[in-house]
């Protein structure tokens, strides 16, 4: 049973990078698994504290920044110290006309893991994606949530999971819960 706070997130996300056909993609995500549900052409994954986006892209053995078709970051922004630099370091890493997805709490409770540093809104999102070098108009920007599940994020055990008889999936653009976003490299 998926989390309450993913649900629209999830659908709506699998939905874009299905667009991309998925099978022709050279992956990498930073931190996280989620990418692991997908057949790409190949998929990396890049774990904290080993690699440290924060502290400049990954390299080759040549010294080179690796190259990617789409790069994943799935609930690992908020945790960042400094998120801009990490998202100028992914789009170093992003092929000509790559994808970086990235998707991030807002209304949920602290979570230190290994710390707990920053929130946005989709609109937040565009804006961050934009002053790290990423063409507006190349940007898809999304938010959900709800009162309810803005008031079942204050249950324990957290997170809520997803309850079809008790939650409504319905979304209120003034209670984001999650946001999420997907930026082409020009």
């Amino acid at each position: 049973m998926p989390s309450l706070n993913r649900v629209i997130m999830t659908k709506t996300s699998r939905r874009m990078i299905q667009k991309l056909d998925p099978e022709t993609l050279d992956v990498a995500e930073i931190s996280g698994k989620w990418g692991e549900t997908f057949k790409f052409r190949s998929y990396n994954r890049f774990l904290y504290p080993k690699y440290d986006i924060c502290a400049g892209p990954y390299l080759t053995p040549e010294g080179k920044p690796q190259k990617f078709d789409l790069i994943l970051a799935n609930q690992v922004w908020e945790h960042l110290d400094r998120p801009y630099a990490a998202t100028k370091n992914v789009r170093r890493m992003l092929k000509k006309g790559g994808h970086f997805w990235l998707a991030v709490p807002f209304y949920i409770p602290f979570h230190a893991a290994p710390m707990d540093n920053s929130r946005w809104s989709a609109r937040g999102l565009r804006n961050l994606l934009i002053e790290c070098g990423f063409e507006e108009g190349e940007i898809r920007a999304e938010q959900w949530g709800n009162r309810n599940a803005a008031a079942r994020n204050l249950e324990q055990p957290w997170p809520p999971l997803y309850d079809e008889a008790r939650d409504s999936l319905e979304n209120d653009p003034d209670m984001p819960i999650c946001a999420w976003a997907m930026a082409r490299r020009t």
